[in-house]
């Protein structure tokens, strides 16, 4: 019979949330709670005094044997008293994550040890719904951008392609002379050749900046994205006379991060800068600043400013905000998917305002 001690600890077991599994100093079940019980699939009688490797990841189960044999010979706690993620397993096998704090129950010479089991599965599954949520939206913005800027694309294609067709008309001129100039055949064949390859870089920067949301980071230089990024904005700043100015400092680490990533963020940003300047009368030329430097605290930034109208103060906490836009035509996505993106990345994205008049946004990107 149980003693009214035993009943008194079951009883306790049997009213928590958490799967509560109850071991000895050989790692031994002694008590399985009804939570445990739903939660692993086992009823108590299944277990009780079988090894608790059996509701662990292999890999997990022995590191939990080394912090027990560790703790019976040092007294140091590892693990006691600290909560960490670990991977269960179920009856039938099935691995899931759970958090496991342990605790030390005092019983003479050879201690026992209180596992409170809580399953994290809702959380992953919370987790990876936010994540596929976030990426869809990383995926409408740079679309919905990719649209934005059709035209000034199709200005910059244009060119090349103008200057191929006429080197083209122009060879088959040249060749049906009777005595054609071989060398200015060569030479319109060259400049074919060079404006092809330009018409396709313009393609292949549209193209990265299409592609799908998965990040794939590598070490990457803050500058050569700046420089991309205005080469590719740049007809549309000629189309609003807006000029840009550059800053790059000298030296900078490369970080490790998703190129196509950051250069969406940027672009944001840039395309804002754009929007405020296209229609806005300011007291001289205007112009977008980008610069970058290393702070004091290991981080590259990279800050975009202009002198347009600036944003209204009692507005700049919203501008963040999902689907919160001053813009009529806005989705209101733009800035918080290059917030969501700098986080993602370990880093942050600000606003200030900008002196005297226009608006300023800092992106600061983690080295290490």
């Amino acid at each position: 019979m149980p003693t009214v001690r035993e009943q008194a600890l079951e009883a306790i077991l049997d009213a928590a949330v958490d799967a509560v599994v109850l071991i000895d100093h050989r790692g031994l079940i002694q008590a399985f709670n009804r939570s445990a019980e739903r939660l692993f699939d086992y009823t108590a009688a299944e277990v009780l005094g079988r090894n608790v490797s059996i509701l662990m990841s292999d890999a997990d189960g022995t590191q939990h044997d080394d912090h027990i044999a560790r703790y019976l010979e040092t007294s140091v706690p590892h693990i006691i008293g600290r909560g960490r993620e670990v991977l269960a397993r179920r009856k039938g096998g099935a691995a899931f994550p759970v958090f496991l704090s342990v605790g030390v129950v005092p019983d003479g010479a050879t201690p026992r040890f209180l596992g409170f089991v809580r399953d994290l599965t809702p959380e992953h599954e919370a987790r990876e719904q936010q994540q596929r949520l976030r990426e869809r939206l990383i995926l409408a913005s740079r679309l919905a951008m990719v649209g934005e800027i059709a035209t000034g694309i199709a200005h910059e294609v244009n060119q090349p392609l103008a200057a191929i067709t006429n080197y083209a008309w122009a060879s088959q001129r040249l060749l049906r002379e009777s005595e054609p100039d071989i060398a200015e055949v060569r030479t319109a064949l060259q400049e074919i050749g060079i404006q092809a390859t330009r018409a396709a870089d313009i393609i292949r920067r549209l193209r990265l900046l299409a592609r799908g949301p998965q990040m794939r980071r590598e070490l990457t230089s803050a500058n050569l994205l700046v420089l991309e990024l205005a080469q590719l904005a740049r007809s549309d700043a000629t189309r609003h006379d807006v000029r840009y100015e550059l800053e790059l400092a000298e030296h900078l680490p490369p970080v490790n991060l998703d190129a196509n990533q950051i250069q969406q963020a940027l672009l944001n940003l840039l395309w804002n800068a754009l929007h405020a300047l296209s229609d806005a009368t300011t007291n001289g030329p205007k112009q977008i600043r980008i610069r970058t430097r290393l702070n004091g605290e290991r981080q590259v930034e990279i800050e975009v400013c202009d002198n347009g109208p600036g944003v209204a103060a009692e507005l700049a906490p919203r501008l963040f905000e999902p689907f919160f836009t001053t813009k009529p035509e806005g989705t209101g996505l733009g800035l918080a998917m290059s917030r969501t993106i700098a986080e993602a990345h370990g880093g942050t994205l600000s606003y200030r305002a900008n002196s005297p008049e226009g608006a300023c946004f800092l992106m600061r990107l983690p080295i290490d």
